[in-house]
């Protein structure tokens, strides 16, 4: 009696004949889809080269590889790869792609199948999300977010190519620096003398944190013995909440405290500890608030930096210019790139570079000065 076949199993079968002779076989079995199971095929010239092919398939289907590329949508993979990608980058960068996806690519190009997507469709979806009042650094997002995605369906061997490649996405216009020059920010400091947080507008300012470097500082980061503090972590504003995530670039740094950094820390200390009470909860952190708790940058900024750049008659700049403002001067005063690379946290030397060299003037006078005095 004959065997009877399981469902799925892949039993191979003549496919193909040719005056009477069998000259291709095929196979078949079932792939999990989110709609339902679907049967899929392969096929060999010969019945060992079909099982192979056969073979290949449900081994993909074992580990986990469930997705059919010819079948696939953009959109399905796209959905597929932000779960595949949450917790391999930070939670700011992980919404920021779930937004782009579900906001920018999936409403035009969600229903476009995987494997056929082609260049053309990534310029069209470029041209619509522009004439639709998006922004060019907005685009530029949806250009990198779709590039990742596809480069991964490559190297996962969905797709032949990454069509999302060579594509020149709109390039935005650079964000102006506005530093403070060595009048305002003294004037500012000034300003800032007594404040609750004017320890955290003197690191800004002559230590170069960011704002979610300072919010995420503690006290067992910080060595005033030494004048040195370590970034080890940084408070990031989430859909979810606060948290604490590693440094932007990865990794953390030491930072030499200035002698005005140190003996600011020591008067916001002193003021902490006047403040501890029945109802605070001491999470070590060096700014937080009355209770204990974490602070947002946008209740520092509203409360405390605005009212103060106003007092001292300065121009309403961002927090985090006070960041660039120490950047910049330290370069003014001929201070070498790398250096200030390395206090800034920057993970290479081209993006303080790129950043901070056109807002110096006498920069670009330095190369024929130092010529002329060679040959002079």
């Amino acid at each position: 009696m004959a065997r009877k076949r399981e469902r799925g199993n892949g039993d191979v079968w003549p496919r193909k004949y040719k005056q009477g002779k069998i000259i291709g076989y095929r196979a078949s079995y079932w792939l999990d889809k989110p709609s339902g199971p679907k049967r899929r095929y392969v096929s060999g010239k010969n019945k060992g080269e079909t099982r192979t092919a056969l073979s290949k398939a449900k081994a993909g289907k074992e580990d986990g590889f469930v997705l059919d590329a010819s079948a696939t949508t953009l959109g399905d993979y796209l959905d597929g790869w932000l779960e595949d990608t949450r917790g391999t980058v930070r939670q700011r960068t992980w919404e920021r792609y779930e937004q782009i996806v579900h906001v920018h690519i999936k409403p035009t190009l969600g229903r476009a199948k995987l494997k056929t997507l082609n260049p053309a469709q990534v310029r069209a979806l470029y041209r619509e999300r522009l004439a639709g009042g998006s922004s060019p650094r907005t685009v530029q997002y949806v250009h990198v977010t779709l590039h990742k995605a596809l480069e991964q369906a490559q190297g996962d061997g969905l797709v032949a190519r990454n069509v999302a490649k060579g594509i020149k996405a709109p390039r935005p216009k650079k964000k102006e620096i506005v530093p403070l020059t060595p009048d305002q920010a003294r004037a500012f400091l000034e300003a800032a003398r007594g404040d609750r947080f004017e320890a955290l507008f003197v690191l800004a300012l002559q230590c170069g944190l960011r704002e979610g470097e300072l919010l995420g500082l503690r006290w067992d980061d910080v060595d005033l013995e030494d004048g040195t503090l370590r970034v080890r972590r940084t408070l990031s504003e989430t859909r979810d909440g606060p948290i604490f995530e590693p440094p932007k670039n990865g990794k953390g740094r030491n930072v030499p405290l200035t002698g005005a950094a140190a003996e600011a820390l020591r008067d916001h200390l002193a003021r902490q500890m006047r403040e501890i009470g029945d109802e605070y909860q001491d999470k070590g952190l060096v700014f937080a608030s009355q209770t204990g708790k974490t602070m947002s940058a946008s209740n520092v900024v509203n409360r405390h930096f605005r009212p103060l750049l106003q007092r001292a008659g300065l121009p309403r700049v961002r927090l985090h210019d006070l960041r660039h403002t120490c950047a910049t001067l330290l370069l003014i005063k001929g201070v070498h790139p790398k250096y200030v690379q390395e206090l800034l946290g920057h993970a290479n030397i081209s993006i303080t570079l790129d950043t901070y060299s056109h807002v110096i003037p006498g920069m670009g006078n330095q190369t024929m000065d130092a010529m002329e005095e060679i040959f002079s």
